[in-house]
């Protein structure tokens, strides 16, 4: 609802993406700005998490992380060598052997409720910190990423007592020490989904965050103390590139867990290919949205909308090439150019906010040359009037109509709010178009006929497929890829598997 507090609009401020009002419904109130307050608590400085301890890197050296909404700095943080990336490993060994390998598993969920508590006690502070560091909305923040981070915590504290209901008819037994890198589209989440089922298990971590978005993993190794959590058991180590090559390569870890892109993921596995390391791998996406004609359709226009532009594209199971069968596929690009025209972009802390920032100028340079190529290839452009604000990193969200398999656009992951529309006319064609990418990590498919969606469930080569639904998750739902996708899972019974040996 608009604010009571609103005055009347005949032009678009530079905070909104909402076109000028008169291009909508004619005259119509403007809402106010509505910041989130919370304090961040941020300092000015963030040093390594090593054995419990804060540590400053061997070599003295830090980098800027900048807030993508005003490019502002918002602390600097500790670029980790091969030294320190060794006494992660070493204080993680000396865990596993000494405490947390040996501990009963009743006792490791104490620790793991705890974090999950006290992670919820801290949710709106978290929130803000990962808005201001990564530039999503504060209400993606706030009411999903947060509260599924806890989620993942309480369900595999719930685990760590009954493993051996995970692989009935044998015994699981902790792997060790594993290694770990995540990305920087969900930073507090994805460190949720290989933290949680490792300490589960009966591992120990040395996890690198991505360079652009490392603050909420070290505030979260301020929880790990006040959750009394033993020293080693989890280790930050902050960095860029060569700091993952480091964690990656080092010759402790029995088990490397990584997300990211296809290509960093091919690197790793030709780096460690004739070791005895396990691996899992969440790599890239490309994901398919089929739309039926007997689909509902205002339903999965919101999908659509919610699975690509309300989290900027920055998923990589994100609904970037939408399918429709030809006889609604005007109807389902009216709509949808109508939702866009409403959307709001711009300041990521106000909560009317719909498409935040893009998480950095070397990402937001990417999907303009790639939406520049998409025009380039013929395809029909569209993107909602709207100013954007004139600092930060911002993109209009944008659809590609008359678009083809052939087209880069829709070959390629974007990782922005850029959407490449398709139409099919028969189902086996949904399926082979679906089908024709790289990548397998999720799709979606919308129609009435229950028959129709089980035949494409199981025809579709991804790992996820959604039913009238979209970017929906939950703990207990394991989610992993096909082909270049990667391979193992995370989340349920299958994700804990991948950090256990069967005895």
């Amino acid at each position: 609802m608009p604010s009571l507090a609103a005055k009347k609009s005949t032009r678009t401020p530079a905070r909104s993406g909402r076109p000028a009002p008169e291009l909508i419904f004619g005259d119509l109130w403007e809402f106010d700005p509505a910041p989130e307050t919370a304090d961040p608590k941020l300092k000015s400085r963030y040093d390594l998490f090593i054995d419990g301890q804060f540590v400053a890197p061997k070599s003295g050296r830090y980098f800027d992380t900048i807030n993508p909404a005003n490019e502002r700095k918002l602390a600097e943080i500790a670029l980790a060598g091969r030294d320190d990336v060794d006494a992660a490993y070493q204080a993680a060994q000396r865990a596993f052997d000494t405490t947390w390998g040996r501990m009963p598993g009743r006792e490791r969920a104490k620790y793991i409720f705890r974090i999950a508590r006290l992670l919820q006690d801290r949710a709106r502070e978290f929130a803000v910190a990962e808005t201001l560091d990564g530039g999503k909305p504060i209400k993606e923040s706030r009411d999903f990423d947060v509260p599924m981070t806890a989620a993942h915590f309480f369900y595999h504290a719930g685990w760590a007592d009954k493993l051996e209901y995970v692989a009935p008819g044998h015994r699981v037994a902790p792997l060790g020490v594993v290694g770990q890198v995540i990305p920087w589209n969900f930073p507090l989440l994805m460190l949720a989904w290989k933290i949680a089922p490792a300490l589960a298990m009966g591992n120990t971590v040395v996890l690198k965050p991505a360079e652009t978005t490392s603050i909420t993993a070290l505030k979260l190794a301020e929880i790990l103390q006040d959750a009394e959590l033993p020293p080693g058991v989890v280790n930050f180590v902050s960095g860029a590139g060569e700091t993952g090559a480091a964690v990656m390569s080092h010759p402790t870890p029995v088990k490397i867990a990584f997300t990211g892109s296809t290509e960093v993921g091919k690197i790793i596995m030709r780096s460690l290919a004739g070791t005895e390391k396990k691996m899992t791998m969440e790599l890239g996406g490309k994901a398919a949205n089929v739309v039926f004609d007997d689909a509902p359709i205002d339903q999965a226009v919101e999908g659509i909308v919610n699975g690509i532009f309300f989290n900027q594209g920055h998923v990589c199971c994100a609904g970037s090439r939408l399918l429709v069968h030809e006889p609604i596929a005007d109807l389902v690009l009216a709509k949808l150019k109508n939702r866009l025209k409403v959307l709001r972009v711009g300041d990521p802390m106000d909560k009317n906010t719909d498409i935040g920032a893009i998480n950095s100028k070397p990402q937001l340079q990417k999907i303009q040359e790639l939406v520049e190529s998409g025009v380039k290839d013929g395809a029909e452009m569209f993107q909602p009037a709207c100013r954007l604000p004139s600092k930060g990193y911002y993109f209009r969200p944008t659809i590609f109509s008359g678009v083809t398999m052939s087209h880069r656009i829709a070959r390629e992951e974007i990782f922005g709010p850029v959407l490449s529309m398709l139409t099919f006319r028969t189902v086996d064609e949904a399926i082979e178009k679906a089908n024709n990418t790289a990548y397998g990590l999720s799709a979606g498919v919308w129609t009435d006929k229950g028959s129709r969606i089980l035949k494409m469930s199981t025809e579709l080569k991804a790992g996820v497929v959604w039913a009238n639904t979209y970017n929906k998750f939950d703990p207990t739902s394991p989610f992993g890829g096909y082909k270049e996708s990667g391979f193992g899972r995370e989340g349920g019974r299958q994700g804990l598997l991948d950090y256990a040996k069967l005895i």
